[in-house]
């Protein structure tokens, strides 16, 4: 799906929403123009030896902002990997790392590659010596600049990149902290393959909590029962569907996928949606629901929310007036262009941020970077001490129990609930939750409390660059 000529590129789309919030604040120029500028960019081509001929590759590694250190953002494969792309996802790092309060500046990587193209083993080659040009110039580096997964990587690439780095660095103790997203056996934390999606699902829990802003987006009621369209079922978009579906009462009626979509107003069951995906290559021929080649006309069906959890660019000035969703939840990064955005605000639709929105990431894997330099799991020290404590509880209970002779017992299943201390998953999780929703109430306090702000994309630019110009200053700039 191409975008109008006279569309705003993704990097002009960032600027553009740069340009409306900082319009709002009290800032120095020149402050402005530090805040906005992409630091530094790296261009690396590099040759792998690869069928029996070299093999040459670009590719970037940007960090936008240094005002607080390591520098964290995902490394993607893409054909569409470019400078001005990598430059723009690193700005997004750099506020939604604020936003969250992850203490990162923001980076971004890109290797321009079609990982479809390569076996297992000779992504492994192309990976190791991508990880080895950006190590040697500290461009990978637990306390300086902290790649994790993005479009196209996961964790078997995170595990090649932090072995890679330990090989180069044999002495350092941290070394597994140099890289986020990787295998659990490999110093990764549970719960990263699933926090993007899990973060998108917490941030509409808490826009359901409030009455006010659901009723902005003209809707009503809780999260149960809301007909959901998804667009792109990788890890973010496949997590969010299957969280909604299955424990929110979400009925997801579209999903959009490379070749085309499938459609059913009652309801697509989403793992086995992923299933079918895994076994045939695409969602051609599932035999629940209508597909359509046109994959982006279902973008424009009726819904009550879409979550577009794929490309930039895919919601733009060709078809924003067309999009029927009053809600709109932005778990890929840039997937409105700035002129879409305009249109949408227009017609009155509330889009929930990308930068707040896919947060989940970074925020785990800022848990999983510090459990790197802590070397020890979550829960470890206190889960015991913790059931200990719920057992005098129990035993009081119990002995009220007994004394009132069986007039008052426990529920069958609260003694297991209750004793069943915390481990990492649900610390995880529950470090997650908090997180997105501290975040979204200092969003929402702007977007309430300010006249000059209308909706929440200006709210999260506010928060955030208010919060790296408060480390500048800091810094003394």
């Amino acid at each position: 799906m191409n975008a109008p000529i006279n569309e705003p590129s993704f990097r002009e789309s960032v600027d553009l929403m740069f340009n409306r919030a900082v319009a709002l604040m009290d800032l120095p120029p020149g402050l402005e123009e530090k805040i906005r500028v992409c630091n530094a960019t790296y261009v690396v081509r590099f040759g792998v030896r690869l069928r029996g001929q070299i093999h040459t590759f670009t590719g970037y590694r940007s960090v936008h902002s240094e005002h607080m250190e390591p520098v964290k953002g995902g490394i993607r494969y893409s054909m569409a990997v470019n400078q001005d792309e990598v430059e723009a996802l690193a700005a997004l790092m750099t506020y939604k790392c604020a936003l969250v309060e992850a203490p990162f500046g923001g980076s971004k990587g890109g290797l321009c590659i079609d990982p479809r193209e390569w076996d297992a083993h000779e992504l492994e080659q192309i990976t190791r010596r991508f990880a080895y040009e950006l190590a040697k110039r500290d461009l990978i580096h637990p306390s300086q600049n902290v790649p994790a997964p993005d479009m196209g990587t996961g964790e078997r690439e995170m595990a090649w990149i932090a072995d890679q780095y330990k090989r180069m660095n044999t002495t350092d103790i941290n070394s597994r902290a140099c890289v986020t997203g990787k295998p659990i056996n490999a110093g990764g934390i549970q719960g990263r393959t699933e926090a993007t999606g899990r973060g998108v699902q917490y941030a509409l829990q808490e826009f359901f909590r409030h009455p006010e802003d659901i009723a902005k987006a003209g809707l009503s009621g809780t999260l149960d029962g809301k007909r959901v369209i998804v667009q792109g079922l990788g890890n973010v978009g496949y997590h969010g569907a299957k969280f909604l579906q299955e424990e929110d009462g979400c009925v997801i009626t579209g999903i959009i996928e490379r070749d085309g979509a499938l459609f059913n107003p009652d309801g697509i069951n989403v793992e086995e949606v992923k299933t079918w995906i895994t076994k045939h290559g695409g969602i051609t021929g599932f035999p629940d629901a209508t597909h359509t080649a046109e994959g982006s006309a279902v973008l424009e069906e009726e819904c009550d929310i879409l979550i577009p959890a794929a490309l930039e660019g895919v919601i733009n000035m060709g078809n924003a007036d067309r999009i029927k969703a009053p809600l709109i939840i932005e778990a890929a990064n840039g997937p409105v262009t700035a002129g879409a955005d305009e249109v949408l605000r227009k017609k009155g639709c509330v889009i929930i941020p990308d930068m707040y929105a896919n947060a989940g990431g970074v925020t785990v894997s800022y848990f999983e970077w510090v459990k790197n330099l802590s070397h020890i799991r979550f829960g470890r020290l206190g889960r015991r001490q913790e059931e200990a404590r719920h057992q005098l509880i129990v035993d009081e209970l119990q002995g009220l129990d007994d004394h009132l002779e069986h007039r008052w017992s426990m529920s069958p299943d609260f003694k297991q609930k209750y004793l069943r201390g915390a481990g990492e998953l649900e610390l995880v999780r529950s470090g997650l939750d908090d997180t997105m929703r501290a975040a979204y109430q200092s969003m929402r306090e702007v977007w309430h409390g300010r006249e000059d702000v209308d909706d929440l994309r200006v709210a999260a630019y506010l928060v955030s660059i208010g919060k790296v110009a408060d480390s500048y200053r800091a810094l003394g700039l």
